[in-house]
């Protein structure tokens, strides 16, 4: 019944030649018919090569260069009242009051509230949809019609946008996550069923090892061997609906700004460790420098590896401070463990720490803001299939999912359409385990 409803007319607005009832009366949104074929192909082709990973890059990218304050005014929907200020908004940015240039206003309009509604959406969990109704022209006067259980910009209006929207509402939400009271629970995924099981269980955000993504596939971690099974992984996991992080050692031999800016991930870890030692701190300051001013909006999670290395904690806060100076959005230290470290290096930056034997509320009133299980699960699950086989053959029992809720967890209904919403380290490598 629900498709039906939403397959009605959205409602008409009134003819109006400036202001809000200008834009309103020339955008897709509120069009139907021809005029909304015509306007929809017209906001397609604005989108088309649109890879932004913040609003303000969307907004330079539509063409609207600082407009975000503007657009921030301008109240969009027919039933909510029209200010002055919202008319002056509009008109600042209209130009010749033409199509396109209501359809790059109006992307925006609705860009700005859909991925702050949307980010707030995937920061809680919270089970409404973040746009819990539509309206549609029926018999008898405008019916609203609710979207529970529906996918984000569902519908015969479907929002062309919802690609980008998602991605940049992802990237705020993960943001957001690493500033709450509460340290961010991370766990790390290998492929995409470890990932969707992790996410269905309850956890708001995925991150990637990159030992289980390495000895997956038959290769050593910590060698920049694993690139093309990481960036495939990546690509994979861009359709959960929650916002995911990617293990880049040091950039796998490319070029890290390229590289993270290819992906749709909301954050990455970049190290400072190479297969036979460290990288100079300058050096990878600029790396961290150049990624970011490439795609500004992804979480950079700056991993420092001198506790690896036995290295004291001063030179760790030092290139903590060069990191984070660079742009870096957090700061990583594998390995750190005393509480007195802990503290020194938390007030610099948004801290991650592996999960170690402290509560995520202890290691929260140190400051930490992110507890990675690092490599964790995957040495667990190793531990775990092979004590199943062994109970098999030797008589005993062991618990597993069924069938049935595997192929739930890989079904299209766990990726972005429905999204409204301890071991050894490789011979070889300078990186003790852990990621």
């Amino acid at each position: 019944m629900t498709e039906e409803l939403l397959s009605l007319p959205v409602p008409s607005v009134p003819a109006g030649d400036r202001g809000v009832a200008w834009l309103r009366a020339n955008v897709v949104r509120f069009s139907n018919g021809a005029e909304h074929v015509r306007r929809r192909a017209l906001t397609e082709k604005l989108l088309d090569g649109v890879n932004a990973t913040t609003l303000d890059e969307l907004a330079t990218q539509l063409g609207l260069p600082g407009s975000l304050p503007d657009i921030a005014k301008i109240t969009y929907h027919p039933h909510e009242p029209v200010t002055a200020e919202a008319d002056a908004a509009v008109e600042r940015l209209a130009g010749d009051h033409g199509e396109e240039a209501a359809a790059r206003i109006g992307l925006l309009v609705q860009a700005w509230a859909a991925t702050h509604a949307l980010a707030e959406h995937l920061r809680t969990g919270n089970p409404t949809p973040p746009v819990p109704i539509t309206r549609r022209a029926a018999e008898g006067g405008v019916i609203e019609v609710g979207l529970e259980g529906h996918p984000f910009g569902h519908g015969p209006h479907a929002c062309p946008g919802r690609a980008p929207a998602t991605k940049i509402a992802k990237n705020m939400a993960f943001t957001a996550m690493h500033h709450q009271d509460e340290p961010l629970v991370l766990p790390n995924a290998w492929d995409y069923a470890s990932a969707a099981a992790l996410h269905a269980a309850g956890f708001l955000a995925i991150g990637t090892t990159s030992l289980g993504v390495a000895a997956a596939h038959g290769l050593p971690d910590g060698m920049a061997l694993a690139g093309q099974q990481a960036i495939a992984l990546a690509a994979l996991l861009k359709d959960l609906p929650c916002p995911v992080t990617v293990d880049l050692e040091s950039g796998f031999g490319q070029d890290p700004a390229e590289l993270v800016a290819s992906l749709d991930a909301a954050g990455v870890n970049l190290e400072d460790g190479r297969p036979h030692g460290l990288a100079a701190p300058e050096e990878q300051a600029r790396i961290i420098s150049r990624v970011k001013e490439r795609a500004p909006g992804v979480f950079l999670n700056a991993r420092i590896d001198t506790h690896w290395h036995g290295i004291a904690v001063e030179e760790t806060a030092e290139r903590a401070r060069r990191y984070v100076d660079a742009g870096a959005d957090g700061i990583f230290v594998p390995g750190l463990t005393e509480p007195r470290d802990i503290e020194k290096l938390a007030h610099l930056a948004p801290l991650n720490v592996l999960a170690q034997q402290r509560t995520p509320r202890e290691l929260g009133n140190l400051g930490v803001k992110r507890i990675s299980t690092g490599s964790l699960l995957f040495r667990a699950a190793l531990q775990h299939t092979v004590a199943t086989a062994r109970a098999v053959r030797d008589g005993g029992t062991s618990a597993a999912l069924s069938y049935a809720e595997v192929q739930a967890l890989i079904s299209p209904g766990t990726r972005s359409g429905a999204a409204s919403e301890a071991g050894t380290g490789s011979a070889g490598s300078s990186r003790a385990p852990g990621r």
